[in-house]
């Protein structure tokens, strides 16, 4: 008999291989489950774009002025905040610096301080061009969906290769705060500077002017203005053109300057500006200038307090993703064109998260990404230019991004989980350097979010495989069903194992340190730690999407029986999480010399842990 009921057991794990591999089929591509890659080298350093005798120093928060005041003298140098915001951030900086190492070596060895390093310039990517003369040979409207009336909206080519007419049925953005770091935003009149006419009606939360120190972001180049266009340009108003989230809230944040050009300082700062006052998701159409520590905290600081970083990888054409976007916790962005081929000044490589529509010239004028912007040789004309950039890439991801926030996503990895599961993959591979983890998906990934991608068929297989395991057992070995499920020893690790604590980040999102990392960490299935233990990366790890933590466990049931039902619990979970990452179109393992031998890994680690669980739920009187 108890063969019979394995026999049973194998047959059902069957189905769910053959189910899988049905589902890996191009028809089925959009339902995939989080696909992961390569990790970023941040070892990689640049010392290009250095403004000369320039430094900046990021202290650690409370380090007050009269502190550092006190350091100068010894350290050779007279340090300011950058910005009056720079008060509570702790980035200071210096310039006319005549020997920068010597000075830089000195800084690096007080305790106060978290970095110190050369002060770096960043930029609009290069090569990012207005197009004109646009013509109607896109000019292709939906038949299915949610169609605005907005004139211009036929030429916007882009916004129908990411499916935005049905996936507005489902959401607008609402309620969800979008940083836009650039030039700053034409959102109001004020002085010569005026709001373009397409941003009427859209919603704007208080920013800040970092290059000009004072709390008016006006936009004084134009590209800022055309990037939050197509996150919230206003919609359905009869006039000129349509952004992705139309309803989302933009927060104006200018740290590039009329010549497209800021300073690391200044970005840094602005990051933790706006993951301070409200921001869920920040925009960074802007690289450039090396390797930036400062940054890079930023970036992470950002990441932990709940906010989405999405950044251009670079128009340089190039197999290397610029910084910010390669830093770990940024979401890195490539350009394809109407097509749906990478375009050639599109950056790419093993940071690469994700491709968007950017534009290409070379498909004629219409190719380029249209929106309300100014003109930059007088700030209060207002134009509707088509630009090409992976900076007109990026605001995709990025209102995309705010589509998943409104509609429940809880933090950065659950919407990039949603993001790379609706991703239409680019040929048969899971991730590539070109694309990442494939073309930007609206519709999809508001289903991956809303199914998919979601936690709880994780939960669904697991309780299904412990009525399996219950079957297989004989009667007087058998605990009975709801005897098992009232005990929280048991019921606990399982949940752990399959959908975490998902409450935490709305619940205590705003915690940081110590408290923070705990929040972050228990808000993942235990599989999924291992996005916190080694950082984000786009290959999972195998060890942790395995029975390698249930088995090292059930050895300690050998001498401590008491942890039996909660080891069982915890192997339950692992086997339910990682059928659904089967049955899901299993995602990209490190170490893997082929990337089919993932499924037949999941499936086999599925089978240790249903024997492990059920080893650990027979009753003891039957042993």
């Amino acid at each position: 008999m108890p063969m019979k009921r394995w026999t049973l057991a194998t047959a059902v794990l069957s189905l769910v291989v053959a189910g899988a591999a049905c589902r890996s089929s191009p028809e089925s591509e959009e339902e995939q489950a989080e696909q992961q890659a390569p990790t970023v080298d941040t070892s990689r350093r640049e010392v290009a774009e250095e403004e000369p005798g320039g430094i900046v120093v990021d202290f650690k928060d409370g380090t007050s002025k009269a502190e550092f005041d006190a350091w100068e003298a010894e350290w050779g140098v007279d340090l300011e905040f950058n910005s009056v915001e720079g008060e509570h951030s702790g980035v200071t900086i210096a310039r006319g610096v005549e020997d920068v190492d010597a000075v830089l070596e000195r800084i690096r060895q007080n305790p106060a301080v978290e970095s110190a390093e050369p002060l770096r310039v960043y930029s609009v990517p290069p090569g990012e061009e207005a197009v004109s003369g646009l013509d109607s040979s896109l000019e292709e409207t939906s038949k299915d969906g949610y169609t605005p009336n907005d004139p211009d909206y036929p030429k916007q080519w882009n916004l129908r290769m990411i499916h935005m007419p049905t996936a507005w049925q489902r959401s607008h953005g609402k309620g969800v705060v979008v940083a836009v770091l650039d030039t700053g935003i034409a959102y109001e009149d004020s002085d010569d500077f005026k709001q373009v006419p397409d941003l009427k009606g859209t919603k704007f939360k208080k920013g800040y002017d970092f290059v000009n120190d004072d709390e008016h972001a006006n936009d004084d180049h134009g590209h800022g203005t055309h990037v939050a266009g197509t996150i919230a340009q206003a919609t359905n108003n009869g006039e000129g053109v349509a952004g992705v989230a139309f309803e989302a809230t933009l927060m104006p944040v200018k740290v590039l300057n009329h010549f497209g050009s800021g300073t690391s300082a200044d970005i840094a700062e602005a990051i933790r500006f706006a993951a301070d006052n409200g921001a869920n998701v920040i925009n960074m159409s802007l690289g450039g200038g090396g390797y930036s520590k400062v940054m890079a905290d930023a970036v992470e600081y950002a990441r932990k307090k709940g906010v989405t970083v999405v950044a251009a990888a670079g128009n340089a054409g190039r197999a290397r993703v610029e910084f910010p976007a390669a830093y770990p916790g940024a979401v890195a962005v490539a350009a394809v064109g109407p097509n749906g081929s990478r375009a050639p000044y599109s950056s790419y490589g093993k940071e690469l998260d994700i491709a968007a529509p950017g534009g290409d010239k070379r498909q004629g004028d219409a190719g380029g990404i249209l929106q309300n912007t100014i003109d930059p040789r007088n700030v209060s004309r207002s134009v509707y230019a088509a630009y090409q950039g992976t900076s007109m890439a990026t605001p995709h991801v990025a209102a995309v991004a705010a589509l998943l926030y409104a509609e429940g996503a809880s933090g950065p990895d659950e919407v990039e989980k949603a993001l790379y599961a609706g991703a239409k993959r680019v040929g048969d591979q899971a991730w590539t350097e070109e694309y990442g983890h494939g073309l930007l998906d609206a519709e999809a990934s508001l289903k991956a979010l809303g199914g998919g991608a979601s936690r709880w068929p994780s939960m669904w297989w697991a309780l299904a495989l412990l009525a399996l395991v219950l079957l297989t057992m004989r009667g007087r070995e058998r605990p009975g069903y709801l005897n098992v499920l009232v005990r929280p020893a048991f019921l606990v690790p399982l949940v752990l194992a399959t959908v975490g604590v998902f409450f935490a980040r709305s619940w205590f999102g705003g915690a940081s340190g110590v408290a923070g990392d705990v929040v972050n960490v228990a808000s993942l299935p235990i599989p999924d730690w291992q996005r916190i233990i080694f950082g984000r990366g786009k290959l999972a790890n195998p060890l942790f999407y395995s029975s390698l933590i249930p088995l090292l466990l059930s050895f300690l049931a050998i001498k401590f029986r008491g942890l039996r039902s909660a080891i069982g619990g915890l192997a339950l979970g692992f086997a339910g999480f990682l059928t659904y990452a089967a049955w899901s179109n299993a995602p990209a393992l490190a170490w893997m010399p082929f990337h089919f031998l993932a499924m037949p890994w999941l499936v086999i680690n599925t089978f240790i842990c249903l024997i492990i669980a059920r080893a650990m739920l027979r009753k003891e009187s039957a042993a």
